[in-house]
Protein backbone atom coordinates (compact mmCIF):
# COMPACT_ATOMS: atom_id res chain seq x y z
CA UNK A 1 0.00 0.00 0.00
CA UNK A 2 1.03 2.98 -0.79
CA UNK A 3 1.58 5.86 2.34
CA UNK A 4 3.26 8.62 0.18
CA UNK A 5 -0.38 10.39 0.60
CA UNK A 6 0.72 10.95 4.81
CA UNK A 7 3.64 12.72 3.79
CA UNK A 8 5.79 10.91 6.87
CA UNK A 9 8.63 11.08 5.63
CA UNK A 10 9.03 14.87 5.57
CA UNK A 11 6.85 15.45 8.68
CA UNK A 12 9.26 13.19 11.23
CA UNK A 13 12.40 15.25 10.80
CA UNK A 14 10.25 18.37 11.38
CA UNK A 15 8.78 16.30 14.77
CA UNK A 16 12.18 15.47 15.95
CA UNK A 17 12.97 19.23 15.16
CA UNK A 18 10.26 20.59 17.10
CA UNK A 19 11.05 18.38 19.99
CA UNK A 20 14.48 19.23 20.40
CA UNK A 21 13.57 23.02 20.19
CA UNK A 22 11.21 22.29 23.37
CA UNK A 23 13.92 19.97 24.96
CA UNK A 24 16.30 22.93 24.97
CA UNK A 25 13.67 25.84 26.22
CA UNK A 26 12.80 23.33 29.05
CA UNK A 27 16.77 23.14 29.64
CA UNK A 28 16.93 26.97 29.76
CA UNK A 29 13.76 27.38 32.21
CA UNK A 30 15.49 25.71 34.70
CA UNK A 31 16.34 27.77 37.56
CA UNK A 32 20.57 28.16 37.96
CA UNK A 33 22.04 26.30 40.97
CA UNK A 34 21.60 28.67 44.06
CA UNK A 35 24.44 30.40 45.37
CA UNK A 36 23.89 32.33 48.01
CA UNK A 37 22.14 31.71 51.58
CA UNK A 38 19.06 33.19 50.37
CA UNK A 39 19.00 31.67 47.41
CA UNK A 40 19.57 28.17 49.09
CA UNK A 41 17.00 29.07 51.58
CA UNK A 42 14.71 30.05 48.94
CA UNK A 43 14.95 26.39 46.93
CA UNK A 44 14.65 24.70 50.10
CA UNK A 45 11.15 26.35 50.66
CA UNK A 46 10.05 25.86 47.01
CA UNK A 47 11.14 21.99 47.49
CA UNK A 48 9.00 21.77 50.93
CA UNK A 49 6.07 23.50 49.20
CA UNK A 50 6.44 20.82 46.38
CA UNK A 51 6.72 18.23 48.70
CA UNK A 52 3.77 19.46 50.63
CA UNK A 53 1.48 19.69 47.84
CA UNK A 54 2.55 16.23 46.52
CA UNK A 55 1.68 15.14 49.94
CA UNK A 56 -1.68 16.13 50.04
CA UNK A 57 -2.24 14.52 46.29
CA UNK A 58 -0.90 11.48 47.51
CA UNK A 59 -3.07 11.53 50.50
CA UNK A 60 -6.27 12.31 48.67
CA UNK A 61 -5.72 9.87 46.02
CA UNK A 62 -5.34 6.97 48.92
CA UNK A 63 -8.45 8.40 51.49
CA UNK A 64 -11.29 5.70 49.58
CA UNK A 65 -8.59 2.31 49.45
CA UNK A 66 -10.41 0.14 52.15
CA UNK A 67 -8.29 -2.38 54.35
CA UNK A 68 -9.41 -5.91 54.29
CA UNK A 69 -8.97 -8.20 57.19
CA UNK A 70 -8.95 -9.20 60.62
CA UNK A 71 -5.53 -6.94 61.08
CA UNK A 72 -6.40 -4.22 59.06
CA UNK A 73 -7.69 -0.92 59.42
CA UNK A 74 -7.85 1.22 62.49
CA UNK A 75 -5.86 4.51 63.70
CA UNK A 76 -2.56 3.16 63.22
CA UNK A 77 -2.76 2.04 59.63
CA UNK A 78 -4.21 5.39 58.93
CA UNK A 79 -1.10 7.14 60.76
CA UNK A 80 0.98 5.01 58.64
CA UNK A 81 -0.29 5.94 55.28
CA UNK A 82 -0.32 9.64 56.33
CA UNK A 83 3.65 9.05 57.11
CA UNK A 84 4.08 7.18 53.89
CA UNK A 85 2.16 9.56 51.81
CA UNK A 86 4.47 12.40 53.12
CA UNK A 87 7.64 10.04 52.80
CA UNK A 88 6.76 9.53 49.29
CA UNK A 89 6.61 13.32 48.63
CA UNK A 90 9.63 14.31 50.00
CA UNK A 91 11.55 11.60 48.06
CA UNK A 92 9.73 12.64 44.91
CA UNK A 93 10.47 16.18 45.66
CA UNK A 94 13.93 15.77 46.21
CA UNK A 95 14.28 14.14 43.19
CA UNK A 96 13.22 16.21 40.70
CA UNK A 97 9.37 16.73 41.78
CA UNK A 98 7.08 17.70 39.03
CA UNK A 99 8.43 20.75 38.21
CA UNK A 100 6.46 22.96 40.64
CA UNK A 101 9.59 23.96 43.32
CA UNK A 102 11.03 25.14 40.06
CA UNK A 103 8.26 27.50 39.41
CA UNK A 104 7.90 28.57 42.88
CA UNK A 105 11.74 29.20 43.28
CA UNK A 106 11.49 31.37 40.64
CA UNK A 107 8.35 33.29 42.00
CA UNK A 108 10.29 33.87 45.23
CA UNK A 109 13.10 35.32 43.65
CA UNK A 110 11.13 37.34 41.52
CA UNK A 111 9.05 38.81 44.77
CA UNK A 112 12.73 39.54 46.05
CA UNK A 113 13.99 41.50 43.42
CA UNK A 114 10.87 43.65 43.79
CA UNK A 115 11.37 44.45 47.51
CA UNK A 116 14.94 44.54 46.96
Amino acid sequence: MDLKFLNIQSQQPQALQNLAQQNLAIAKSKPAQPSTAFERKAWETAETFEAVFLAQILKSMSLDIKSDGPFGGGQGEEVFQDLLSEQIANQIAANGGIGLSDSVYREILKTQEVND
